[in-house]
């Protein structure tokens, strides 16, 4: 049993036509202190982190959880697709279902990286756990997030305030055959 149900964790690595998502792997180390410290990368979110905290706490293999996967291009960590339980820290729609999140370093942006990552994780996820709904939160601020988030097929739920800007919180329910 893992933070996204009876899943058994970790999958093995998720392949698309560029990218690969997988496990996080020693390699990684640098990638995943350069994503974290990035104010760009942070531009949206809580902020980043100082670098020689990071240097110092992050362990020499990154830390491996259910639901937290590389995107790996030609062997190389160019962002991390998070795949998670909401917690009753967020909003109240979104409590007990999957949550997606996503990181990509500034280098790898523009690129379609995260929509390609992004659909590969969410049939996963449609594969081990069929017609569950999954949850994205994002400012509304954040332009290529809430494109991202339309072109995945999630459809807003709500809008709130939260650290001092707009939130959008959108959803995206599964497909279901029509009989």
């Amino acid at each position: 049993m893992t933070e996204l149900g009876p899943v058994a964790w970790p999958p093995a690595p998720i392949k698309t036509e560029r990218l690969v998502l997988r496990e996080p792997e020693a390699q990684d180390r640098a990638a995943f202190i350069e994503l974290l410290a990035s104010p760009e990368v942070h531009t949206y979110l809580a902020g980043s982190r100082p670098r020689d905290e990071l240097e110092r706490e992050m362990p020499e293999v990154p830390e491996r959880w259910p639901g937290s996967f590389v995107v790996d291009l030609d062997g190389a960590m160019i962002g991390q697709i998070l795949l998670r339980r909401a917690s009753e820290h967020r909003r109240p729609a979104a409590v007990g279902k999957a949550d997606l999140g996503y990181l990509f370093l500034p280098q790898a942006r523009g690129f379609g990286y995260a929509a390609e990552a992004c659909a590969a994780a969410l049939d996963w996820f449609e594969g081990v756990l069929p017609g569950e709904p999954v949850v994205l939160a994002t400012q509304t601020a954040n332009v290529d997030s809430m494109r991202l988030a339309a072109k995945l097929g999630f459809t807003e739920v709500e809008r709130f305030r939260a650290w001092d800007a707009e939130q959008w919180l959108g959803m995206r329910f599964p497909v279901t055959p029509c009989d």
